[in-house]
């Protein structure tokens, strides 16, 4: 027989569940590009975020079934248990893509705005180092430029007029490119991180960074940064001017959503901190000023709508996932949402009532970002599972301002 010892053996070590729960959350909170690894993970993501017992991680999903006539007007939206009514629509919206891509080593990066289409039909995405333009009148792609090979594109902008695209790198500078001529223009350095978010507002360009720094280049003079603000404490992953050019918007992986005006403050005018989560997709109203759509990442789940000029939270709905772009209609009163873990659909709303329109379903991976053709019905996703999707949404103005006009005609007689 062993000699007895005070010191009790034993053959396994339980954890404290409930501390490695909190490290879990406080993980998924605080990098949007986590997703659950082995039985464990994908149970306690269920039970965190919301997972549906019977969904299926990077898998093809059934079509939606047909929505249901009903009257909108008495609708019940149940918020806790996620159940989305169908609206009622006059149109129908194509379940399948018009066109589909491929996208090779697109960068699977949840804070990283890899695509943009311009206002002369030009569609810009990058694959890693490489940048590609795809031409929406003859479906031809050519390689603009690269950066160096161990240097990857992390942002993409093109100017209003559709002539020059601002590029955000790894390496923390932002170039400006010639698309006509196929050669970069300058490069801007300062930030002290890789550039995840550009935008413009007619000749300034405004960069965010992982440094939590907001900067704002004019770009035509010879010393460009006119403005520097350190805006959040983590990495800035959503930049929107306004339609108007009056205010910008800025989200960020602290979970915050601040609000600037042109007078390039230091100070936010407004500082939004009802999401739990990581705020990338942002986009302002274009029909009625003042009225910002955000969304959450993975934690949080939800679009909210805030009237910037007071600050106020006007509404908000669960959508279920991780919420990484938002782009309204040119048209209608009606904007689509692109999502990642754990359904990594496209999903159209109504508008204030929230009613979901449709599911679009096909990506097998999560939708890492939106662009809006020029006319403003096409939406194109690209997503992690390297693929580039053109789905037809919105509705034409012409053919409404038509109809409009036939009416119009028809009282008149």
């Amino acid at each position: 027989m062993f000699p007895s010892t005070k010191t009790t053996a034993t053959d396994r070590f339980i954890p404290n569940r409930g501390s490695i729960d909190e490290r879990m959350s406080s993980s998924m909170k605080l990098q949007e590009n986590w997703m659950p690894e082995g039985e464990y993970e994908t149970l306690l993501a269920k039970n965190m975020l919301g997972q549906e017992e019977n969904s299926r991680i990077l898998a093809y999903r059934e079509k939606p079934p047909a929505p249901e006539a009903h009257d909108t007007l008495k609708v019940i939206y149940s918020q806790s248990n996620h159940v989305t009514a169908k609206a009622k629509i006059t149109r129908v919206i194509p379940n399948e893509p018009m066109k589909t891509l491929d996208a090779p080593d697109l960068l699977d990066d949840f804070y990283c705005h890899l695509l943009d289409w311009s206002s002369q039909n030009i569609v810009a995405v990058a694959l890693r180092e490489v940048i590609f333009l795809w031409n929406g009148e003859n479906a031809k792609t050519e390689e603009l430029g690269s950066l160096d090979e161990d240097t990857n594109v992390t942002s993409l902008k093109w100017t209003k007029d559709g002539t020059h695209l601002a590029v955000g790198t790894s390496d923390a500078v932002v170039q400006l490119w010639d698309a006509s001529a196929g050669r970069c223009l300058r490069q801007l350095a300062g930030h002290g991180g890789r550039v995840p978010a550009l935008t413009w507002n007619d000749h300034i360009l405004t960069s965010g960074g992982k440094d939590g720094e907001i900067k704002h280049w004019d770009v035509r003079v010879a010393q460009p940064c006119v403005a520097t603000m350190a805006a959040h404490a983590q990495e800035v992953c959503g930049l929107e001017w306004s339609p108007d050019g009056t205010h910008l918007a800025s989200g960020s992986n602290d979970n915050t959503v601040k609000i600037w005006d042109t007078s390039l403050s230091p100070l936010p005018k407004q500082t939004l901190t009802e999401h739990c989560s990581a705020v990338k997709a942002l986009a302002w109203c274009p029909w009625q000023k003042n009225l910002l759509s955000t969304g959450g990442g993975s934690a949080d789940r939800t679009i909210r709508f805030w009237n910037t000029q007071t600050g106020a939270c006007l509404n908000h709905v669960d959508t279920g996932s991780q919420v990484c772009d938002l782009k309204w209609s040119l048209h209608d009163k009606e904007l689509i949402s692109g999502h990642g873990f754990s359904d990594n659909q496209l999903s159209v709303w109504k508008y204030p009532s929230l009613v979901k329109v449709a599911d679009l379903t096909g990506h097998t991976a999560r939708v890492l970002g939106l662009a809006q053709s020029p006319d403003g019905t096409t939406i194109l996703s690209a997503s992690a599972d390297e693929t580039l999707r053109f789905w037809k949404v919105f509705s034409k103005a012409e053919r409404k301002t038509a109809i409009k006009q036939q009416t119009s005609m028809q009282s008149i007689r």
